[in-house]
């Protein structure tokens, strides 16, 4: 799973952080790191250098392998409240999709080829 970190002239990316954000994808994704190819992560601050609540903002961008990009966002008043939000969206969206995949690929096998086991 390649990860991407792109931030706005506001954010400081600091190995740290960076290590912070790749850690949290991992943890939340760990399940279905062989179906992802890539996910982007956008860093901004909506209001520059004022301090307002809610100003720190994460978008991510997934691509499962074969898919449409699935992406979430979350704004909060530190990064890692942001972080942290838009990973746990995009964790239960891979969750459900990769579910419906499954489910749908069950459905397609006819009865008559499903294995039964002999008695």
């Amino acid at each position: 799973m390649h990860v991407q970190i792109n931030t706005d002239h506001h954010v400081e990316l600091t190995e740290a952080f960076a290590t912070y954000v790749r850690g949290t994808l991992e943890e939340r994704l760990s399940w279905y790191q062989d179906h992802i190819t890539r996910v982007e992560v956008h860093l901004s601050d909506q209001s520059g250098h004022k301090i307002t609540p809610n100003d720190k903002r994460c978008v991510m961008e997934l691509r499962l392998e074969g898919l449409p990009p699935l992406s979430a966002h979350k704004q909060a008043a530190t990064y890692r409240g942001a972080i942290d939000g838009a990973g746990d969206k995009l964790s239960r969206m891979v969750q459900r999709k990769v579910r419906k995949l499954r489910d749908r690929e069950f459905r397609a096998v006819p009865l008559s080829h499903a294995e039964v086991p002999a008695a």
